[in-house]
């Protein structure tokens, strides 16, 4: 049975590195530089998060200092920017989106299934929100925007769901940030059944 709504998480350049001391769900280190002083792909089977690991933060933040370029982190103009750009897609794909967090360095987005993959998703997100920040000039035009891939979590129960869409509303309060309020999220109680 396919999944009735899913977590998707994609990343800003230089948010978690494939060696991350914490692990990681990469199987190669693309950079020489990176592999020779840090390692090899510190790859792990568990699909939990692994953000609240114990590790060694020094060694972690050694490796990006070490990347072509520093790690992305968005202001809040440019996490408006992201934002908007995820509910033109809401829009144009009639996505319905249950959460939605856009993080200084990770966006997390609850879906639910349809007929969008979650690849094609993130995707087009990452396209969308890189055409409105260079538009509006809030990103230089030589500047990575957008680690590879993404991180997606199938939900299957309404439980999922509601675990997911309160874990993904908290992610900012957690990180001291405000609540983030989107016109394009559905409010819970007026989200279709599963």
């Amino acid at each position: 049975m396919p999944p009735v709504a899913h977590h998707i998480i994609f990343a800003a350049y230089g948010f978690w590195l494939p060696n991350d001391p914490r692990g990681s769900w990469s199987t190669y280190v693309g950079s020489d530089d990176l592999y020779r002083s840090f390692g090899a792909a510190t790859k792990v089977a568990t699909r939990e998060s692994l953000a609240k690991r114990q590790h060694d933060h020094g060694s972690r933040l050694a490796a990006k200092r070490e990347l072509k370029s520093s790690p992305a982190v968005f202001t809040g103009r440019q996490a408006l920017e992201i934002a908007r750009a995820v509910g033109d897609l809401a829009v144009a794909e009639s996505l319905v989106v249950l959460a939605c967090a856009v993080m200084p360095d990770h966006v997390h987005l609850v879906v639910r299934s349809g007929p969008l993959s979650p690849v094609r998703i993130v995707a087009s997100c990452k396209s969308r929100a890189s055409r409105r920040l260079h538009e509006s000039g809030l990103w230089p035009p030589d500047r990575r925007i957008w680690a590879r891939g993404k991180w997606v979590v199938h939900l299957n129960t309404e439980e999922e769901i509601r675990r997911a869409v309160r874990y993904v509303e908290r992610n900012p309060i957690a990180a001291g940030l405000k609540r983030q309020r989107w016109s394009f999220v559905q409010p819970l109680e007026h989200r279709r059944d599963t």
